[in-house]
């Protein structure tokens, strides 16, 4: 069994048994999937509780990136790099994995193209960097006042990562995983949609940005069965084959 679910941001109530009775008949050798903003922040004695709890679920838990994710962290040496089921991750329990960008991988004999990663959409009023600053006591009194005035912005290395968007080899690399599979694959994960989609559900309201017109040379080139994603907190389905998702949890295999 795969399900497939939407942004956690780390809160994974979803996943207890009284709003996920699936799982009673699950094993490690069943799945739930994420697609992205998961929930990888920083590191506290809630996010340990919550992983050490993830730890104790009888299925495999898999989530590729989304754009808010602590990227410091996610591609240090916390988290191991490991072979899983025919492509590249990152083990963060015995029984959670983060899914690497442009892997291919093989769960319950289907084929995964995995690739998170998006542009935030709240930061219209910029990023914020300590290292532009004289001191710490007018970074902290800055951000303060955006805070207090209500402006729309994050903070390098706190609460935004420049990694949230892939660089071109991450791209590169996708196009060539999915050459080896002869451009077929049963299902996309990822974060973010191919602009074509977002345009359709959105009037235009989400701008494209690298990331989502390389998705619309991926969904241009690639057979797929379904594509899943998240970032846009709703469900729905838009033109058949690509499924948004935020708090359902949906069984694809």
């Amino acid at each position: 069994m795969i399900y497939i679910t939407g942004d956690c941001h780390a809160d994974f109530r979803r996943f207890s048994t009284d709003n996920f009775p699936e799982q009673r008949e699950m094993t490690r050798e069943d799945f739930v999937i994420v697609c992205g903003d998961f929930g990888i922040w920083h590191d506290t004695p809630e996010e340990q509780y919550w992983f050490d709890w993830l730890s104790k679920k009888p299925f495999t838990l898999l989530f590729v990136d989304g754009n808010h994710e602590n990227f410091d962290r996610l591609y240090s040496d916390e988290f191991e790099m490991v072979d899983f089921h025919g492509g590249k991750a990152h083990q963060i329990r015995d029984n959670v994995y983060h899914l690497m960008r442009g892997h291919v991988f093989e769960l319950c004999g289907k084929k995964f193209f995995a690739f998170g990663g998006a542009s935030s959409h709240d930061i219209d009023d910029g990023i914020l960097d300590a290292d532009d600053f004289d001191d710490y006591k007018e970074f902290r009194d800055t951000v303060n006042r955006w805070y207090n005035t209500g402006k729309m912005f994050r903070v390098n290395h706190i609460s935004w990562w420049k990694q949230e968007l892939p660089s071109e080899e991450e791209m590169q690399f996708g196009l060539k995983t999915l050459d080896e599979h002869d451009n077929k694959v049963d299902f996309i994960i990822s974060h973010c949609c191919p602009q074509q989609i977002a345009s359709v559900f959105s009037g235009g309201c989400y701008k494209a940005d690298e990331l989502t017109r390389y998705f619309n040379m991926v969904a241009d080139t690639t057979e797929f069965s379904r594509w899943f994603f998240g970032h846009y907190h709703d469900n729905r389905v838009v033109m058949s084959k690509f499924v948004m998702l935020y708090e359902q949890i949906v069984r694809c295999v």
